[in-house]
Formats: structure tokens, sequence, C-alpha cells
């Protein structure tokens, strides 16, 4: 079902376009219904999962290879797959409104279905292949949803800039899966779990550990990575939303939290998490506090809080992971709800400047009734599901005197407040401003993601018991083992609390003190500047630099060149190969009467060859050349493999006449004529040195013992199977027969492209 529910999606984001084309003003209402009974369907597991019953499904993919398509569902997976599936309902209902009248409304919804197609089957696999597969799929659906209004600059460079960085994380997560697979000897999640092997213990844990923390770090821009979230603003706001409170931006925590149970512990694991976590998510505070845009103050505190987030699995403790789960689905929740509320103030008023809003409330009330609720929220007060998750957030740290994590919780907590102020007072209830004059309410596509995320923000807290078992299965699968997870509203007047009150405080001077705060930190940014934007460009302007240089001189149309320096990275490859790994050896082999034959075709092998060498015509050189080729087939004739030989034949002849009908008409230079002699003799050096090797490695592998598995299968089913007694064609047309046709193709393609090369040459020749 899990497989049926990933596959439903794509089919629908294939027939999103074909749909919105039909039915434009119903299809956004046709299609959030897709996603919307997913998440219904995973909500019926809920008790299952809670009780400690994951979900298991497997679909043969390459039985040949051990790969299979494996899903599990666990607290963490279930709690993930809701939030995609749910939230990207109303995300779907909500683009239908705000993208309204747009000419590509229908592609819209096509790259919206697919990522969150690809998100959910990043969070529920199982097997380290789709992991990485769908973990890829994520990169390219979020960058045709960034770069979505392709034709601003800054889109295309925001796309571009987020494909590199999380694409680049990519690589290094399935280099770590490798890893991972080696190590255990599993190429699932939970078998490496299960199977006892301490990977932690592992001489491959440090390799494993770098090429994680890349991948998740890039994906979830933690510090220094972040610099493509905020600029991933430039995507319409749906975009926004959905990839930033539940999807693209917590994958990498996903995959952290995920194998938590298995890398996770260690000091390195602590100190890299929480720091960078840390750093995070003081950096996304302190920029939030200085943004002035709806978006780039809600893109910062995502920072903030993803920052959080990879801090609480850092420090690793009970607390700090059952505080993991709580605040996971607080964030989703609020932050999806303002996101899609902000975008409802640009859509309604056409500015997302605070500066320029003001005085919304008189002309858009609902709207700024569910931003207020989701900023209560997020400003962590009663009685919402964002004060709850607070509370287990201080009570971790300060249960566990991690005093300098409690400081930096603190800190980021506040800005917090002083964020969740500066979205709602001022836009909505300061005085009127000429944005304000035509601003209006949105339709019920903008108006119920909202609604619901933030109605749910303040049912969640109201009633604990709601959420309390998903969360409790959460905790216990990023811990590997039963923690026991309750949430209560009012935990009586406790140090958590105490802090509460502070978070408050702390967030009420800094919004009121917003003014001075803002030149302190553009003093501190002075004095610390670090233009990411602008090292990312010069990064990006040296690779194009060193790209061109290193082009322009392998690549300068001299074939001459290029055969040079192919044969020298062989050579290199090869011979180093053989001595570092003592690859050489002798067969041992003795030469006996009947192999005179054998030696006459060798030698006329080489007089060919001193033929090619020395020939003064083309004509001279490939008839010289098509010696070699015959005594080739001989050779199989002579020691009983007739088929092959009589296949060598064929394509030596044929060879012979395309080159002499290709090449005749074109001048001849006999051999080395054109070279100065340093060339000549660096070539001759390649040419012995490359046949020296090459004949190494033939001799090594005589003195092996030959494998007949294969031939013996080949030789038993060519005519049992195929009905054929050539065991070399049986072998071309049949059992690799879309093999030979994709070769067939590729020449055919070439000689067709030559045929208009010609032609086309040809015809501008006769032009007066």
């Amino acid at each position: 079902m899990i497989l049926t529910a990933i596959l439903v999606i794509i089919l629908a984001a294939a027939v999103a376009p074909t749909l919105h084309r039909v039915l434009p003003a119903l299809s956004h209402w046709l299609l959030a219904l897709v996603p919307l009974s997913a998440a219904c369907w995973f909500a019926t597991l809920v008790p299952g999962v809670a009780a400690g019953v994951p979900v298991l499904e497997t679909t043969r993919w390459a039985p040949s290879l051990g790969i299979a398509l494996s899903f599990r569902l666990d607290g963490l997976s279930l709690l993930f797959a809701l939030l995609i599936c749910g939230i990207g309902a109303f995300i779907t209902l909500y683009s239908g409104g705000y993208l309204r009248g747009h000419p590509r409304q229908g592609r819209f919804h096509l790259f919206i279905l697919a990522f969150m197609a690809a998100m959910l089957g990043l969070v529920t696999a199982d097997d380290l292949i789709s992991l990485f597969v769908f973990w890829e799929l994520t990169s390219i659906t979020s960058f045709m949803l960034i770069g979505f209004n392709h034709e601003d600059a800054r889109s295309r460079r925001s796309a571009i800039q987020a494909l590199l960085v999380t694409g680049g994380g990519g690589m290094a997560l399935l280099a770590a899966l490798v890893l991972m697979g080696m190590a255990s000897g599993h190429c699932t999640l939970s078998a490496i779990a299960a199977s006892g092997v301490d990977l932690r213990a592992h001489a491959l844990y440090p390799a494993m550990l770098v090429l994680l923390l890349l991948a998740a770090f890039t994906k979830s821009a933690q510090v220094p990575f972040h610099f493509w979230l905020p600029n991933a603003m430039d995507a319409p706001t749906p975009v926004s939303a959905y990839l930033h409170s539940a999807t693209m931006v917590k994958a990498g925590v996903y995959l952290l939290a995920r194998l938590n149970p298995t890398l996770g512990g260690t000091e390195p694991w602590f100190w890299a998490l929480t720091i960078a976590g840390g750093v995070t998510a003081l950096w996304g505070s302190a920029m939030a506090l200085r943004s002035t845009d709806l978006k780039k103050i809600l893109a910062y505190t995502t920072l903030m809080a993803l920052g959080v987030l990879v801090l609480l699995i850092g420090v690793g403790s009970d607390g700090a992971l059952k505080a993991f789960a709580g605040f996971l689905l607080a964030h989703s929740l609020y932050k999806g709800a303002l996101f899609m509320g902000a975008g409802s103030v640009d859509h309604g008023s056409g500015t997302r400047e605070v500066g320029d809003l003001g005085g919304l409330w008189r002309k858009m009330p609902v709207t700024g009734l569910f931003i207020a609720l989701a900023a209560l929220s997020m400003a962590g007060l009663p009685p919402f599901f964002g004060f709850v998750a607070k509370e287990i957030v201080y009570d971790s740290a300060f249960s566990n005197e991690r005093y300098l994590v409690l400081a930096v919780l603190l800190l980021a907590n506040s800005a917090m407040v002083a964020a969740a102020a500066t979205l709602f007072l001022k836009p909505f209830l300061g005085a009127p401003t000429r944005a304000a004059a035509h601003a209006h309410e949105g339709g019920l596509a903008l108006l119920a993601g909202p609604a619901a995320l933030a109605g749910l923000s303040l049912l969640f807290g109201l009633w604990t018991a709601l959420p309390q078992g998903l969360l409790a299965a959460t905790a216990d699968a990023v811990r590997g083992a039963p923690l026991g997870l309750e949430l209560h509203l009012w935990h009586g007047v406790t140090p958590a609390l105490g802090l509460s009150a502070l978070t408050l405080a702390l967030g009420a001077v800094l919004f009121l003190a917003l003014a001075p705060v803002k030149s302190l930190l553009a003093g501190v940014q002075k004095v610390t500047r670090i233009d990411h934007d602008r090292a990312w460009d010069c990064l990006l302007n040296l690779v194009e630099v060193l790209a061109r240089g290193v082009t322009g001189w392998l690549q300068n149309g001299i074939l001459t060149r290029y055969l040079t320096l192919t044969f020298a990275g062989m050579l290199a490859l090869l011979g180093s190969t053989l001595l570092l790994r003592g690859g050489m050896s002798w067969p041992g082999m003795t030469l006996s009467v009947g192999d005179g034959l054998g030696l006459a075709l060798a030698v006329l092998m080489l007089a060919g060859t001193l033929g090619a060498l020395r020939a003064g015509s083309r004509m001279a050189a490939i008839l010289s050349l098509s010696v070699n080729g015959l005594s080739v087939a001989l050779f199989f004739l002579l020691y009983g493999a007739p088929d092959v030989g009589i296949t060598q034949l064929m394509v030596e002849t044929l060879t012979a006449i395309i080159l002499v009908l290709v090449l005749a008409r074109l001048p001849f230079l006999p051999a080395g004529a054109d070279r100065p002699l340093p060339a000549k003799l660096l070539h001759a050096a390649l040419a012995i040195g490359l046949g020296a090797c090459v004949t190494a490695i033939m001799l090594s592998i005589l003195g092996q013992p030959l494998p007949l598995d294969l031939s013996q299968f080949f030789g038993d089913t060519s005519w049992l199977e195929a009905h054929g007694r050539n065991v070399v064609n049986v072998i071309l047309v049949d059992f690799r027969g879309f093999d030979t046709l994709g070769e067939i193709t590729v020449i055919a393609a070439a000689g067709l492209g030559v045929f208009a090369l010609m032609k086309a040459r040809k015809g501008q020749g006769n032009r007066p």
C-alpha cells in the first residue's frame, strides 16, 4: 500500500496538466483529494505503529542483484508521511487559488505532486538504493519548483544554487550508503539496525560520518551550507510553504534522526551536530530579526528551527529526542500556516514588506486570525502546541545540565517571539498604509490551509493526548528503543516554565528594541562580514575558469593530442595497478611443436604492423592493418573457436571496405611525417608501454585458473533456449540483444549525423 500511495500521487502528477486544461476551476480541488486520501490512510495506521508494530512492505525490483523496493513505516516515517501528505493536500489546494490564471498552473501541479511523491518515498524507503533514488528525486523536483518562474534570472540562479548544493550532498550520501552496506553486509536500514553490527566501531565510521553529515547539512541548510535556503524564497509562496515547513529542508533532519540509532551517540557525532545546529539556530535568529520581508523572516526562522532539531539529535539524550519529536510537529504546523498566511497577505495587498504593511485587520480579518494563531504557537504561548513543545525542549536541556545548549535555545526562542510579533502586530494592528487600501481576503482555497494548520496547533495544545501516541513512537524510532513520552499542557511550576517566561520577556524586549537591535546586528555583520552569495559566485566562476582552461588544453581540435592523453591515462592507470597490486605473473607455459603455426601468425601480425607504419599510401596502410585482423581470425580458427573466427573475419572485411570507401579521397601523410622528433618518441613510448602493459595483463590472466561457468552456461543454453548453434551470434542477438540494438542505434545515429554534415557542407559550398 505504501508503494501504491506513491504511485497514485505520481499518476496524479502525470494527469495534472491535462486535468487543469479540462477543468481549470476545479483541478486543484480534485488533485488535493489524492494526498488527502493518502494522509487519511496513513492516519489509520497510527494506532498500530504507536503500539510498536511497524508496517513493512517489499516489492521485487532487481532480484538478480538482491535489490528490492522496501518500505517501512515506524513512528518517525509515519509522522513525516502524515505531514507530507496532509500539508501537501492543503498546499495543492492553496496553489490553485494563489496561481489562479497563471498560464503554467497545470505544470506547477505536476511539479508539486512529483516532489510530494519523491519526499514520501524518501521517508518511507528502507533499502539503501531506494533511499538514494528518492533523495535525488527531491533535489530534481525542488529545482523545478524553485525555478518555476524561469523567466526571472534570480529564480534561475536560486534553483541552480539549490540543485548544486543539495546535489553535491546527494553524491556524498551515495558514498555513505555504499560504505554502510559494505561495513554491515546488509542493504536495508532495518536489517542494519537489527543485525547487531556496530558501525560506530568500524574502521569506515569516520568516512561514513563525514559523508553523511555533508549530505544532511546541505539538504537541511546547516551552516556553512545555509545560504541556499533564503535564496529559495524566489520561488512561488506555495513552494516556500511546502519545502520549508515539512518536506525538503527537513529531509536532512530526517536522515540524521533515522541513522541516529546506528551511527549516533559518539563524540564526533555529538560535537558536529551540536555545533552546526547551535550556530545555525543563532544565525537564523539574528538574520530573522534583521529581515523586513515576511517570507525572508519565515525562511530565517526555518533555519533557526532546523538548527534546533539538529542540535537536539546531537545531544541525543532521552529528553532531547522527545523534544525533537514534539518540536518537529509544532514547527511544521505553525510554519506551514504562516507561510500560506504571508502568501495571502502578498496576494491581497501586493507587498510582503513589513514597513509597507499596516491596518490589514479591517480588510483581512480571517487571514489575520489564522496568522495570529500560528504566530502565538511560534512564540510558544499556551494553550498552543508550540508551548508544549518548547516546554519539552527546555526541560530536556535543563535536566541534562546542558547549560550552553540551554543558552542557545533561550536566545533562539526569544528571537522567535520577536519574529512572531513582527509577523502579526505591525501588518495587522499597525497604522493603515497605502497597501491596506486595496487589500482583500483570499478565497477558500487560500484560507483552508492556514485554518487547518493553525487550528491543529491549538487543538493539539488543548488535547495533548491526540498526538501523544504518534510522537512517542517517533521518539522511540529516533532512539531505537522505547522512551515513554507523555505530553501535558501544564506541568506545574517548573524550571521549564520559568525559562518560557524568560523567553517571552526577552522576546518582548527584542521586539520593542528592534531598530537598535538591527543596527547592532548590522554592525556585527560588518565586522564579521561573509557574503556567502558572493563567495558562491566566485566559486562557480573559478570552476568555470578551470573548466575552460582544462577543456581548452585537452579539446583543442587535434586528434593526436586526444589519443595521446587517452593512451597515457590508460597506461598510467593499468601500469600503476599492476605494479602496486602485484598483479604481474608469468603463466608458466611451454611451447610445443604444434604451436609453430601460432608463432607464424604472430610473426605475420608483426609484419603487418611494421607494414602499416612504413606504408607509403593509404591503401597499403589499410591492407597492412587487415593482415593483423585476418591473423586474429586465424588464431580463433586454429585454437578451436570457429564461430568467433568467422565473426572476426566478417568484421575485419567490412571494416577494411568502409575504411577504403571513406578514406580514399583524403590526403595521405606517412606515419609521423607531420610530427617533430620528440612527439614521435613520446608516441612510440606510449605505444610500446601500453602494448607491454596489455601483454602483461593477458599473461597474468593466463596464469590464473579460468572459470568456465559462463562458457558452460552459454554452451548449454544457446541451442535449447535461443535455437542457435553459433554461440557468439546467440549472445549478441539474444542474451544481450538490447545492448546490441543500442550499439546499432548509436552507429546508425552517427552515420546519419555524418551524412547530414556532409550534405550541409556540400550545399554550403555550392552557394554563390
